[in-house]
């Protein structure tokens, strides 16, 4: 089984479909977006409806909640003054041009998805979040403490635990104790589509592979693979130019920022 996961897009058509051209490209078994379709850029609802053509399962970004609640509020944790006032014009902006049928359908979108797989006697419990189990944008950083990330993935049940949110991709393999056997857990941020902030401009997503024999007692039993790909990184930073929003915006997807 080889699923292939993507998110925060951030109203970043051309990035995008690079992305979905480059997954049709790997053939995978499933695919699944994990939010934050909108926000940063002028493609909302193209992003929206593209997602919703292709009927891919996605859940709910904080962003994506915070447009379809018609919210000013995306739920971002700016930390400077000006982070904030370029937040509550994007969040303004993106408000004024998303459409009702598309704001209906992020309002309705999942806050997340579990797959439960039956393995060689043991089950593997897949969660997909945007931020953490416990909050749609709790940031899950690659330095977050393990006993704490542990702490999250056992409280959710999850063996492998898909997530976005911070645009900064890792895969990280955590011992956890359960008696005779050792099981292991994995957390693996899918980096960003539309939004990278790990200084690749290129977008990123995830191919995760699933084999028969995979078992939660083998740490090389699942495999994580990132993806980047080209994209028109200055047609979406001129659109964001030419638009509303504050160039800073551009100059931050030119940078990978």
């Amino acid at each position: 089984m080889r699923i292939a996961l993507f998110s925060d897009i951030h109203a970043n058509y051309p990035a995008l479909e690079a992305c979905l051209k480059n997954i049709e490209e790997q053939k995978p078994d499933a695919v699944y977006c994990l939010g934050d379709l909108v926000g940063y850029n002028i493609w909302p609802n193209e992003v929206i409806n593209e997602i919703r053509r292709r009927r891919i399962p996605t859940i709910a970004g904080n962003y994506d909640q915070g447009i379809g609640l018609t919210s000013n509020d995306c739920g971002c944790a700016y930390k400077t003054d000006r982070e904030k006032e370029m937040g509550a014009i994007s969040i303004s902006y993106t408000n004024s041009i998303v459409n009702d049928d598309e704001r209906n359908y992020l309002r309705t979108l999942p806050t997340h998805i579990r797959i439960e797989f039956q393995l060689n006697n043991d089950k593997l419990n897949l969660l997909l979040v945007h931020g953490s189990p416990r909050k749609i944008n709790e940031y899950l950083f690659e330095d977050r403490d393990e006993k704490s990330m542990l702490r999250i993935m056992e409280g959710a049940d999850a063996d492998i635990m898909c997530f976005g949110h911070t645009h900064k991709p890792y895969h990280r393999i955590l011992p956890a104790n359960s008696g005779e056997y050792p099981h292991y857990r994995h957390a693996i941020n899918i980096g960003s589509v539309g939004k990278p902030k790990d200084g690749d401009a290129r977008g990123c997503y995830v191919l995760l592979t699933l084999h028969a024999n995979s078992s939660i007692h083998n740490k090389e039993a699942i495999k994580a693979e990132f993806f980047r790909f080209e994209y028109e990184v200055e047609k979406a930073a001129r659109a964001v130019e030419d638009s509303p929003l504050p160039n800073e915006y551009a100059e931050m997807l030119r940078k990978g920022i």
